[in-house]
């Protein structure tokens, strides 16, 4: 399980970009939320320990432990509907001493059992058996996360999924006729889900598609946030307020965000770093996925390679709807900020999926 590395393998820019996205991240929260910038600081130093550990095991070994994974996987998210925690109407911690959300280690924990499922089956990756399989598998913990509710989680985990999917070798006519079906579908389903008898989606959800349709309608009510994030977002304009400034004018100060610690964290960036801190979040997090991709296009193997490319995906993807939210691009998702956004548990399994990735990159074969 452990091997003998040698040192110049190991991709200490990868662990930079890392790190000081997590330090903007720290200094951030401290200035949306003071009180919980210790308990940030603790995630950071607790998740930069397992990458350091999880860089050092091989990670072939999750091939072979794969079905206890996915168990594992399936266990936590059952015991959250059964024993969750209930905040605000919805089930989504499990109280083991400290909050923990298993939905968030659940990207990672199934970004590895699909990683070596389809290099298993590459070689039938696109008959139907395999395609239907794998839908199967992943139908389980996906329709325990969106039970919690948890629809967005729900969404980036397929979105993760159809990536390692299309990295795998999934064929070209597949992914065509997929979309010409689903683009269409997707147009009449959502259509569907604002009448007003629709009962697939719970009320808040249609709310915030509603709100994110016309927010002046519902400026005072479930577009408040994203309104006054990007008004926070705009009134930085070049270098920001500061961190921990006492500017009368700051939406922040005003209290006009909620939670801004956590889904509207990069409302608090724009505000306080400007354009030039909102820009050096998204370079950091682009580097981040660039490096995942390279370490991905050097992987000794197809698995490898899958793990990488779904961490890249995850990355990518989450920052994406992220700030898209913050911006008003997209109806509000409740998806943090990767590095960014306060909250241990995703912070910590992000921190540990970085560490298999730099296992990946310690065991290259091919020239850099």
């Amino acid at each position: 399980m452990l091997r003998q590395y040698k040192i110049k393998n190991y991709n200490f820019k990868l662990i930079l970009w890392v790190f000081a996205l997590s330090v903007i991240g720290y200094l951030v929260i401290g200035s949306a939320r003071q009180s919980v910038q210790v308990r940030q600081m603790y995630g950071i130093f607790v998740g930069m320990i397992l990458m350091i550990i999880l860089s050092l095991v091989n990670y072939s070994v999750y091939y072979y432990i794969r079905w206890i994974i996915y168990g594992f996987n399936i266990v936590a998210l059952l015991l959250v509907l059964f024993a969750g925690v209930e905040v605000n109407g919805a089930h989504r911690w499990l109280n083991i001493g400290f909050q923990f959300q298993p939905s968030e280690l659940a990207k990672i924990l199934l970004i590895l059992f699909f990683a070596q499922f389809i290099m298993k089956n590459k070689g039938t990756l696109n008959s139907i058996p395999t395609i239907t399989a794998m839908l199967m598998l992943l139908a389980g913990p996906i329709l325990l996360i969106y039970k919690e509710p948890d629809l967005s989680t729900t969404i980036m985990i397929f979105m993760i999924f159809a990536v390692m999917l299309f990295v795998g070798g999934l064929s070209y006519k597949i992914v065509f006729t997929i979309l010409g079906i689903s683009v269409p579908a997707g147009v009449v389903f959502f259509s569907i889900l604002l009448r007003d008898d629709d009962n697939i989606l719970k009320g808040y959800q249609t709310g915030r598609i509603l709100a994110w349709l016309d927010p002046e309608k519902y400026a005072d009510t479930t577009a408040y946030q994203q309104i006054n994030s990007r008004i926070a977002i705009s009134s930085g304009q070049l270098v920001g307020k500061g961190l921990n400034n006492n500017v009368i004018s700051s939406v922040k100060n005003g209290n006009f965000i909620s939670e801004p610690q956590t889904d509207f964290i990069y409302a608090i960036v724009g505000e306080e770093l400007g354009f030039i801190g909102a820009a050096a979040v998204i370079i950091l997090i682009l580097l981040i996925v660039i490096e995942c991709l390279r370490i991905a296009r050097y992987a000794k193997d197809d698995m490898g390679a899958l793990i990488c490319s779904g961490m890249a995906g995850l990355i990518a993807l989450q920052a994406f709807m992220n700030i898209a939210v913050a911006t008003g691009s997209m109806p509000n998702t409740g998806i943090p900020l990767p590095f960014v956004s306060y909250g241990l548990t995703s912070l910590v399994s992000l921190y540990m999926g970085i560490g298999v990735v730099l296992n990946v990159g310690l065991q290259t074969t091919k020239t850099h």
